[in-house]
């Protein structure tokens, strides 16, 4: 829990700050120490290989004592820049990005500074050893990070947050945070609307209420929480929520306004000021256009990069899958694609080759809650097609649907066109893009997610894609791979 110093303000009212937890000075001090080694690693190793050992070179003393201020260098050039900012520490892109402009900003003045006084050695800075500080920081932050990823996951670390809003949203919002306990965020109280829904209220998926809307600021800090969340409801319009961040402002307490359009995210919402009120401005997804041409000609390189790679790999499995019980390699189905298109999905074949013949023998058996069908223990499966599901194998033929571009890396799960046929109205916003091999489905729990919560997932991404958003889906499908956990 933050600590809470009370101090004056020049009013002479009491105001009190919030010292950071525990964890994040200790989270932010490991941050500085990895940037200093980073930057220390790169300067030596720069020293090294630019005179191996030749100590007596005039430019040796100089080049040693630039590599020894390189790490404090660096760590004021990131703290300044924002990189040990809290807001963006343990989740998002927003910290490795500040680390980029750090990096960019170090190299253009160096070059600048540098290379009228000494050339050759501001080149050798310039060329390696700034790249390789910055590297070398983007790596060591990853894998801190994710140690304290590993701790959220056993409840460390955690902020608590009290929730405003309509019960069915901060229902929503709670089952979201618990399922994704990487965002560092516990929801320790909610305030719901009207006096019958106040303090003592029935708790919210097993958060106690403690009061209503104009209660938020007390019931944050009576539960010691560190940040109020305002979900978007009618009742807390412009004039509420400056109320309530005066009444926050004295405790300290940070506040987070979600908007109504809780799925439109990132580089789509700007804020403009408009007769002095800031308005959201949110901007069409890119659903056609020169980005769009610029992922498919990534999707086929990509994808014709790793069949040539992994032709072997290919050779392999599908001796096994033949080896296993005489039937064919490959399976074939029709998937439903881009504006309803039919493609012929093709996989490593993983069922008894009757398997299409004994689903309808099997749909009461189903235990997923939406249109899809699903069984942890299915009987068609076969011993080799289980394992190739564990580890997702079974999907690598559909590289060949990314080369014929019925298909991207990364996208929306292909339905079934039966599947397909009973979509709503919005759930068909699904297909205005290319299904994938993988995507947010595949990163967040694959078969465990709720039927609504597979919905959700493919609809963010196709509202908030970009190619930036593909490259992190890809990198994290290789941990959710390794893992194994929700394929069946």
């Amino acid at each position: 829990m933050a600590v809470v110093v009370g101090v004056r303000d020049g009013a002479g009212e009491r105001r009190d700050v919030r010292a950071p937890a525990a964890w994040v000075r200790g989270y932010t001090r490991g941050l500085v120490a990895l940037d200093a080694a980073a930057a220390g690693m790169s300067g030596a190793v720069t020293h090294q290989l630019h005179f191996q050992g030749r100590v007596e070179e005039p430019s040796a003393a100089a080049h040693a004592g630039l590599s020894l201020a390189l790490p404090l260098l660096w760590v004021a050039v990131v703290g300044l820049g924002g990189g040990y900012a809290r807001r963006f520490l343990g989740v998002g892109t927003e910290e490795f990005r500040r680390v980029l402009g750090a990096g960019v900003v170090l190299t253009a003045a160096a070059a600048i500074a540098g290379f009228a006084a000494l050339p050759v050695l501001a080149r050798g800075f310039v060329l390696v050893a700034l790249p390789a500080t910055v590297l070398a920081s983007l790596v060591l932050r990853y894998g801190w990070r994710k140690r304290l990823h590993r701790l959220r996951r056993s409840g460390r670390c955690m902020g608590g947050a009290v929730v405003v809003g309509h019960r069915e949203a901060v229902a929503g919002l709670i089952r979201q945070l618990r399922g994704e306990p990487y965002h560092g965020m516990r929801v320790v109280g909610a305030c719901l609307p009207g006096g019958g829904e106040g303090r003592g209220a029935a708790a919210v998926d097993g958060v106690p209420v403690l009061g209503g809307f104009s209660d938020a600021a007390e019931a944050a800090a009576r539960a010691g929480a560190e940040t109020v969340a305002v979900l978007a409801c009618p009742e807390m319009d412009g004039v509420e929520l400056r109320r309530l961040a005066w009444r926050l402002e004295k405790c300290g307490t940070d506040l987070t306004v979600a908007p109504a359009l809780m799925e439109v995210a990132g580089p789509r919402t700007t804020i403009r000021a408009v007769a002095g009120l800031p308005l959201l401005h949110v901007e069409h997804p890119e659903l056609e256009g020169a980005r769009r041409v610029v992922k498919g000609l990534f999707d086929r390189a990509a994808a014709g990069a790793a069949l040539l790679l992994l032709a072997p790999v290919f050779a392999v499995l599908a001796a096994a899958v033949k080896a296993a019980d005489g039937g064919p390699v490959f399976f074939r189905q029709t998937r439903v694609g881009k504006d309803g298109a039919h493609f012929p999905l093709v996989k490593f074949r993983t069922m008894v080759p009757a398997a299409e013949e004994m689903k309808s023998g099997l749909l009461g058996a189903n235990e997923h809650d939406g249109v899809l069908f699903k069984m942890r223990a299915d009987p068609r499966v076969t011993s080799v097609g289980a394992w190739l599901r564990r580890y997702s194998l079974d999907e690598l033929p559909q590289l060949v649907n990314v080369v014929r571009g019925e298909m991207s890396l990364v996208g929306p799960r292909p339905p079934l066109p039966e599947e397909v046929a009973r979509y709503g109205r919005d759930v068909r916003r699904r297909l205005v893009v290319k299904p994938g091999m993988t995507g947010l489905w595949q990163v967040s729990g694959r078969s465990d997610l709720s039927w609504e919560e597979s919905v959700r997932l493919d609809l963010r991404y196709v509202e908030n894609w970009s190619l930036t958003l593909d490259v992190q889906i890809l990198w994290k499908t290789w941990s959710a791979v390794i893992r194994g956990a929700g394929a069946y």
